[in-house]
């Protein structure tokens, strides 16, 4: 697993970790790009409103996001670059434990609603 706070720890800190949860807080400027990395299934919760652009496996999905805002974030590897005119500020609380039994196998890249 590429661990965000280790592939780009200018942009990604733990705030607190437990056996069953990490919560990590994410900055960035615009144009900042992140590397490659994974994240677990997560809900992202969005301090700033902005723009970026997510990529993985040859897909790119652009993604606005207003300040306030909760999302569900399933397990994931991709990169991300800030395409807007904002800083981001945004905040994951990882789950450790695996994803439910039953799940699609193909999973969505980015954020969603539910």
């Amino acid at each position: 697993m590429n661990d965000p706070t280790v592939t780009d720890p200018d942009h990604y800190r733990v705030l607190w970790e437990n056996e069953r949860v990490r919560v990590l807080e994410y900055r960035d400027t615009p144009g900042d790009a992140t590397h490659p990395h994974d994240h677990p299934d997560s809900v992202m919760v969005t301090l700033s409103s902005f723009e970026r652009v997510i990529a993985s496996g040859g897909r790119e999905m652009p993604v606005s996001l207003d300040a306030g805002e909760a999302r569900w974030l399933p397990a994931q590897s991709h990169r991300g670059t800030n395409v807007g005119n904002t800083e981001t500020h945004v905040i994951f609380v990882e789950l450790k434990e695996p994803a439910a039994a039953g799940g699609t196998g193909d999973s969505p890249l980015g954020p969603s609603a539910s």
